[in-house]
Formats: C-alpha cells, structure tokens, sequence
C-alpha cells in the first residue's frame, strides 16, 4: 500500500505543478500568461524533481508508466508489481488534472482558446504528421530511460539524483519538446485527457482523442528500447 500511494501521490504532485504551469502560461488573466516555453520546461523539471525527492526512497519514483515497464523489461522491476504501479501512475494523473482545473478555476471560462485548455491537460503535436510525432516521443522517451538508467548506474552524494533527474526533465523539453510537447509518458498524457473529457471545463472544445494513443504507444516503446539497449552496454 505504502509504494502504491508514494506511485499515486508522486504523480498527482507531478501532474498539478507540471500541467499547473503550463495553466500559468497559457490561461487569460493568469499572472504568468505568455511567460513562453523556458518556462514551461523549467516548471516541469522541477515538477519531477520535487515528488522524486519525497517520494523516490519509497517507490523508486516511476510515475510513468514507460519507465515501470522499460525497468521490468531487463529485470529491474517485478512483473507482478507493474500493474499496481501503472494503476497508481494513472489515477493520480486524473487527480492531478482535476486539482490544475480547481486551482485555475475562474481561468476556464476567461480562455475562448481551446486548444489553449487542452493544452493544460493533454500534449498536442505542432505539425500534426504520425511518423515524425512517433518519432519524437518514442527519441524523448528513449533519453528519458536511457539517461535514469544512468543516473541510477552513477555514484552521487546523497540527494544529488532528484536535481539530475530534474536536469534531464529539462533539456528534453528544452531540446527535443517542440515537435510534440514531450509527453514522454503515457500517464502524463492520458490520464490528464480523461480528466479534460469529464471536467466542466467551459467551451472546452473536444480532447483529440485521434492523437491520444501516440504519447501512449510511442513512450512505452522508446522506453523499453532504451533500457534493452543500456542493458547490453552495462
């Protein structure tokens, strides 16, 4: 039960601060409105860090399922315990999406832009093309994997590893984000669009379901190539 709640409430915490600044940036009347994407990038690096270092000494600090899945894939984590974890993963991204829509709530109805509010939910790609979208999640999620596997292979002083996991939060989206917003996991993206497609959000507009299975397929399989491969290295 303890991994289970560290799992479900590491990921809420990561989807309120994470999606909560891209509300900041891209909600009417928002005192952060057009703070621009350096923002953004920098929000969500420090959105993963801080629930890693609260909860990482419990759960290991998957909150996603792509890492859950590339770190059973070579071993490293119990099949058995996979399902849990991603149930957890999932329902605290809804709860997160739920707590960014009460946090901004006078915001919604300011915004006429819906794609704006989706935005603060779900990723969405710049150029919609199913190949180079693909290709973007499954490369972001690929250094995502490659880089924590890593990260956990390297001596640090004690409580070093949250910032370099933060560190490389950020340079993914400040390098490889663009195309697709770098979902780089499937709990992010899905479990936030679920919430968006139930939330009485005004004049929401639809939550582009037609995009929705590439940042689910494309993490988990960018994810497991990563570590099939470090695993042949180390």
């Amino acid at each position: 039960m303890s991994t289970f709640l560290a799992e479900f409430l590491g990921t809420a915490l990561l989807i309120l601060l994470g999606n909560g600044v891209v509300a900041n940036v891209s909600l009417n009347k928002s005192k952060g409105k057009d703070g621009g994407w350096i923002v953004i990038a920098t929000g969500w690096a420090l959105a993963v860090a801080i629930p890693v270092y609260i909860f990482g000494p419990i759960s290991g600090a998957h909150f996603n399922p792509a890492v859950t899945l590339a770190n059973a894939s070579i071993g490293n984590f119990a099949w058995a315990d996979v399902p849990m974890y991603i149930i957890a993963q999932m329902l605290g991204a809804i709860l997160g999406a739920c707590l960014v829509y009460l946090h901004y709530l006078p915001h919604w109805k300011e915004t006429d832009d819906k794609g704006a509010k989706l935005g603060c939910f779900a990723t969405g790609p710049a150029i919609e093309s199913t190949t180079g979208n693909f290709i973007s999640e499954f490369l972001g999620t690929f250094v995502l994997v490659f880089a924590l596997l890593g990260i956990g292979n390297t001596v640090m002083v004690d409580g070093l590893s949250p910032i370099v996991v933060g560190l490389v939060i950020w340079v993914i989206g400040l390098t490889l984000g663009g195309p697709t917003g770098y979902a780089i996991n499937p709990a992010r993206d899905l479990g936030p669009r679920i919430a968006h497609a139930f939330l009485p959000i005004p004049n929401k507009g639809d939550s582009n379901w037609k995009y929705a299975w590439i940042p689910v397929v494309a993490p988990i399989c960018g994810g497991i190539v990563a570590a099939l491969i470090f695993n042949l290295i180390f």
